[in-house]
């Protein structure tokens, strides 16, 4: 149950660039950018693409006394998805969300390879800052292409005084990334082509030396690996629950929508 309202703007394609063959950044530009100054790079929003056939985002409307939203005409209803606030530049009034682009079997991928100058899309965001990550001295950061986003602003944010390992899945070599950090990481990526079929993520985690104090994980990829990673740490290497935070932003074969229950439910098991 949603019990504050979300910002809701409507923002514009201002440009767009292929960082790697299968990742695209989209920037949106729009008068309203700047109230999105008090929200943290790297948390979760709502992007809302515009129904077949129209070019206007239609917001839905909250419900003053059940605090959910009203249903929307079909004609109406937006495509909503979960993305990552990665970047606002608020003299340009623009910020910028990434894509994988793994063709057009996804709405949100299909909307990103089309996206054009000018195309709306409608952003929703909670308002506030919020942290990403236990502060410690050694981390463990772990992720297929979706979390690229996530832990990139993680990466950028650690003290020079960190250690860690940072896994990272992507479709081929041709698609890892130069991420910064002032912390002392070790990259490991791991290339895979067809994600939907399996992940080696949870091998090659456990094939790594573990810190045994002053640490922390976080985790973030398909809902299969991120239950056997959330297993092998908290069962089998006996990590704190604070130790961790583990959310799938998708599940093999499930639309984000179909999969939504499953997912928070494995996260809060």
């Amino acid at each position: 149950m949603l019990r504050i309202k979300p910002l809701q703007i409507a923002l514009k394609v201002s440009r767009k660039e292929y960082i790697t063959p299968h990742y695209i950044r989209v920037f949106l530009e729009g008068e309203e950018v700047a109230k999105l100054a008090d929200t943290t790079i790297g948390i979760n929003n709502k992007i809302l693409i515009p129904p077949k056939g129209t070019d206007k985002v239609y917001f839905p409307q909250l419900d003053p006394e059940t605090r959910r939203w009203k249903p929307q005409p079909p004609a109406l209803a937006s495509i909503i998805r979960t993305y990552t606030h990665r970047g606002i530049d608020l003299a340009k009034n623009e910020i910028w969300i990434d894509f994988v682009a793994h063709g057009d079997e996804g709405p949100a991928s299909k909307w990103a390879i089309e996206a054009q100058k000018g195309d709306s899309l409608g952003v929703m965001m909670k308002k506030g800052k919020r942290t990403l990550y236990t502060p410690a001295s050694h981390y463990l950061l772990i992720g297929d292409a979706t979390a690229i986003p996530v832990l990139a602003s993680i990466l950028e944010d650690l003290p020079s005084t960190a250690t860690g390992t940072c896994i990272i899945e992507v479709h081929s070599k041709e698609d890892e990334q130069t991420l910064y950090t002032r912390a002392a990481i070790q990259f490991i990526w791991l290339h895979n082509p067809q994600p939907q079929n399996g992940s080696r993520l949870t091998e090659v985690c456990k094939a790594q030396p573990l810190p045994e104090k002053d640490r922390f994980a976080y985790i973030a990829a398909e809902f299969s690996s991120v239950k056997a990673l959330r297993h092998y740490l908290r069962k089998e290497q006996e990590w704190a629950r604070d130790e961790l935070y583990a959310f799938s932003y998708w599940k093999a074969g499930k639309a984000e929508n179909e999969s939504a229950s499953s997912r928070r439910e494995e996260r809060e098991g």
